[in-house]
């Protein structure tokens, strides 16, 4: 038969493996939530800077194209014809 100083014992390591694998667990999960969350504010800087990219080609691409539309104030004909006869 097993003696109390043996079953003490085990139980104890046991409970305490229990804890530390619940201490562990959390570790790890808190460096995994802090790692998902600094490459979400990376990811959201990037594409900032994408759309600021983006949006300075468009801006400085709508100074020498020709609108097309005829209820702009700044639409000319002739340039568009022009522009579809070189085309």
């Amino acid at each position: 038969m097993v003696s109390s100083t043996v079953n003490v014992v085990r139980y104890t390591a046991l409970l305490s493996g229990v804890f530390y694998g619940i201490y562990h667990r959390r570790t790890l999960q808190n460096a995994h939530d802090s790692d998902k969350a600094r490459h979400a504010k990376h990811e959201r800087e990037s594409l900032i800077a994408q759309a600021k990219e983006a949006w300075k080609q468009k801006q400085a691409g709508n100074k020498d194209s020709v609108i097309t539309d005829p209820e702009d104030p700044r639409f000319d004909l002739e340039k568009l014809i022009a522009k579809w006869e070189a085309s």
